[in-house]
């Protein structure tokens, strides 16, 4: 008989969602492209299922306080993460107190493909000229947001795939590393299109490459890494949506659709990609994929570095 009652139940609550306002947790602090990507998707779903989408930050120890609290949160589709490379890459490298499988992946987002910058007095041009430079004498300096960054991963990359010299200068944030690159304390660094065009315009900062599959809409004449000869460089700032573990199927698939929408939506395609975002969205199966790549790309990562929270 229990089992006869249950059933009922979950039919029930999955016919009636939503029924009240969806929360998306935004792992980090506000106004970085991950916020503003998760706030886009927030508009997205709304629209799509005419209900209330709050977005509520919150940041620390690399996102993992936000993930673990929706790792932690019901599964009746009411709380959603936006999340990026370290729901990921973090349970590889630092301890936290959530398994990967707690968590599902629902759409991807978007992404800002990431831009390897130098001084804006740099006598690098490009990766190419950067790497060979840092082969001769004692090496070169490249700053880093911290430990599973995804600057500290095209460090990696540059260093085991392809026998750069470089030495690990980890800062606080982003911020904070992208400044020691313009001060000059450090030869370069690797950080979000949204973050750095604007300094590479304005001449602050030299451009060498992007690290991303294909150019960046807004700074086409900057060649990718693998167009100069780095293959293996593959990575972004991307911005997903995951929910906890058992969240009926139906649910993600109508959040799934509401993103999907957002990012196809002519006015995002363009507020997106002048600020250097490719909107992505898709399907469930995309993210899915997506998902099991990088997990595999990244892993490898760490396992030839020996990436550890210390470093």
């Amino acid at each position: 008989m229990a089992s006869i009652a249950v059933a009922p139940k979950i039919a029930f609550a999955e016919d009636k969602w939503p029924s009240k306002p969806i929360r998306i947790i935004v792992p980090f602090a506000p106004g970085g492209a991950n916020d503003l990507l998760g706030r886009a998707a927030a508009e997205g779903i709304a629209k799509s299922l005419g209900v209330s989408v709050i977005v509520e930050n919150k940041p620390g120890a690399g996102a993992v306080i936000g993930t673990d609290y929706v790792a932690r949160a019901d599964a009746d589709g009411y709380t959603f993460l936006i999340s990026a490379a370290g729901v990921i890459s973090n349970s590889m490298i630092r301890k936290v107190h959530y398994k990967d499988s707690d968590l599902v992946p629902v759409a991807m987002v978007g992404l800002a493909p990431s831009v390897i910058v130098a001084p804006a007095n740099s006598p690098y041009n490009n990766l190419k000229e950067f790497v060979e430079g840092s082969k001769t004498g004692h090496g070169l300096h490249f700053s880093t947001a911290g430990t599973g960054s995804t600057p500290h991963f095209v460090e990696g990359i540059l260093t085991t795939n392809y026998g750069a010299k470089l030495d690990l200068v980890p800062y606080k944030s982003g911020g904070e590393s992208v400044s020691a690159v313009i001060g000059g304390q450090v030869d370069a660094t690797s950080e979000a299109s949204i973050v750095v065009l604007p300094m590479v315009k304005g001449g602050k900062l030299k451009a060498l490459a992007c690290t991303w599959s294909e150019r960046i809409k807004a700074y086409p004449e900057l060649s990718t890494a693998a167009e100069q000869g780095f293959p293996d460089i593959k990575i972004a700032h991307w911005a997903g949506l995951h929910a906890p573990k058992g969240v009926p199927d139906a649910i993600l698939d109508r959040v799934a659709a509401g993103v999907d929408a957002a990012m196809k939506d002519p006015a995002n395609v363009k507020r997106f990609t002048d600020q250097g975002i490719e909107p992505v969205g898709g399907t469930r199966a995309d993210f899915i994929k997506f998902c099991d790549e990088e997990r595999a790309r990244l892993g490898a990562v760490v396992k030839a570095t020996g990436m550890h929270q210390d470093d």
